[in-house]
Parts: structure tokens; sequence; C-alpha cells
């Protein structure tokens, strides 16, 4: 189990991570992704746990012993980066096979293994392929076999899929999230994709300006930012005041079930948050747009001394000026605070 303790990471007068506490590669959380906008420091908290960066305080820790003196090539991490930095000079089975040598394997295990583990990746059969002749997907393929190859106890990931295509990212998604499982290798998972971060991680941590502001499950994340901050970096566009009372939340857009206690606090509203509904409240149309699913409706809402504008899905386009009725989606809501 990693533990980051404390960990601050500074680049001369500049804090990139600021006292950062973390604990990655639990049995009920066993893969962790950092989550944050470009400039975080989630990737500068990634290398100072590979022992790439030099802390400025705290400690990295892994089954309690401290990793301080302990250098890169031998705290048993294994790392995969955004271009997958594979060797040109090698072919598909030398770049795998390259850890196991390092680690003293016998030829005839280092062939097995190899095998094995371009089986798990979706590579079989291409060990003799010069790399350079890989699409960029299956280079990120092999980045991850030879990370794996000589069992790491951890594996650390920074931003592995950004540079592929949306459509190969999404194929490479669950081929990474099946592999960690059936390997049971921890991790850590550096990404700005919300949509990466829920399908590959257990826990989620969010950073901000070097700051690990939440840590939390995907689901309990999305339902219950800490703050407006972390709401609107996760796509909570709309902040809407509202009263909870016997785990119901009472708003401008009227009633909506809620898991939270009773009290005053924000709703936050994302795309598919609002709904057109004949049992909700009046909303005059001010829009409509079409979208793949439907259409997308702007109305706007008497929120007493000012209108609120919020955007609704409907399966068909009404007319600017027609009144309709809205209401919230509980499962597209989410509890501030």
């Amino acid at each position: 189990m990693l533990t980051i303790d404390r960990v601050t990471v500074r680049y001369g007068d500049r804090v990139a991570v600021r006292d950062a506490t973390l604990t990655v590669g639990t049995p009920d959380a066993p893969v962790t992704a950092l989550l944050g906008p470009s400039g975080c420091g989630k990737s500068t908290l990634l290398r100072a746990v590979a022992g790439l960066e030099p802390l400025a305080g705290g400690r990295v820790l892994f089954d309690g012993a401290d990793l301080a003196r302990v250098p890169t090539h031998r705290r048993g991490f294994g790392m995969v980066f955004q271009d997958g930095q594979l060797f040109g000079h090698r072919d598909v089975a030398g770049n795998v096979r390259y850890g196991l040598q390092r680690h003293g394997w016998s030829r005839a295990d280092s062939a097995e293994r190899v095998t094995e583990l371009l089986e798990l990746v979706g590579l079989p059969g291409m060990g003799a392929r010069p790399v350079g002749e890989l699409s960029g997907g299956q280079q990120q393929r092999v980045a991850l076999a030879r990370a794996l190859a000589p069992r790491p106890r951890m594996l650390l990931l920074d931003e592995p899929l950004s540079a592929l295509d949306r459509q190969l990212r999404d194929r490479l998604v669950s081929d990474l999230r099946r592999i960690l499982r059936e390997t049971a290798t921890p991790a850590l998972i550096v990404t700005h994709d919300h949509g990466e971060a829920v399908e590959l991680a257990d826990s989620v941590s969010v950073l901000d300006a070097g700051e690990i502001v939440q840590t939390d499950r995907p689901a309990r994340l999305w339902r219950r930012p800490r703050t407006p901050d972390i709401a609107r970096f996760l796509g909570y566009a709309v902040l809407l005041d509202a009263v909870v009372a016997g785990g119901q939340a009472d708003s401008a857009l009227g009633p909506v079930m809620v898991d939270c206690p009773d009290g005053r606090f924000q709703l936050g509203l994302r795309p598919g948050s609002v709904v057109i509904q004949a049992h909700g409240v009046r909303a005059r149309v001010v829009s409509s747009v079409p979208v793949i699913d439907g259409v997308r409706i702007t109305v706007a809402v008497d929120a007493g001394d000012d209108e609120l504008l919020v955007e609704a899905l409907g399966d068909t386009p009404p007319a600017d000026g027609d009144t309709v009725r809205v209401a919230l989606n509980p499962r597209r809501v989410a509890v501030i605070g």
C-alpha cells in the first residue's frame, strides 16, 4: 500500500504540490485516479511518488517503509507515460523483455512472460514487429506490457491515453480496466478526463493548484462535491440554492429527492439534470438546439427576483416563447457541501 504523507514539491519559489496526503492500493480501492486540469500538479505528484522529483516536504512510503533513499529503479513501480517512451531499436518483444532482463529473469522465463503479456494486452504474435510500425494505440499497449512484465507492486500511469483519438481511447480505457483487474495490480493514474477517471478508478482525488481538495469514490464524488469550485470542475455549470428537509430538496426547479441531511445547500446541475416533464414547474422556452439524443432546450424559470436560465433535454423542439414544464432528474443532480 502506497502512502503519500503531506508531500510538498517546489520548483524554485513556486509550490507545485502542497501537503498532499493520500493512500493508494487499499483492498477496497486498488486503483486511484489523480484528476485535475493541466498545470494543477497531478503529474508532478506522480513523479514525486516515482522518485523523479525531490520532495520539499513530507514522505512517500510503501507498506510503511520510507522511500526517501530508494532510487526510482528500485522502488518496484511500473511506469507508463503519455508517449510510451518505447525503445525504437528494439522490437515489441525486446521492449517487453527489457524490464525482465534488468530483474535477472532467465531467457526461458522471459520468453514465456512476454508471450503471456502480449496476449493480455491484445497483441498476440506481434513480438517480432518493429515498434515503429505500430499504431499509437498498439505502442501504448506495448508500453503497458513492458511496465507489467516484472510484476510491479504498483503501476504509475501519467495520461497514458491522452495522445490517442477519442474512439481508440475509449476502447483502450475498457481494456486497461480489464488488465488492471486481471493482474490485480494497484495503480495510480493521472488524467484530466472525467470519463477515464470514472471508468478506471475505484477512488478519485481532485487536485486544484497543487492541493488535493477531495478524495472519494467516483459515484460519491459526482453526487457530493465538497465545494462550488469542485462542482464546476466536475461539470456542474449551474448552481442552484435549495432547502433540504426529509430527503427532499426544494428549489426554483421544484422538488427532488437527495441523500443528505436537512439544511440549506446548493444543487449542481449539468447536462441531463433538467428534463421536460408534465408535472414540473412552468418555464419559458428561450431557444432549442438539436443534439444527438434529442433537443437541448434553454428555458427561463421564475426564481423570485430574477429568471434562472437552464438547459433541459427533450424529444421535440418547442417554439421559442412557448411554455413548458421542467423538473430535476435526481440521478444527475449534485448536492454541494
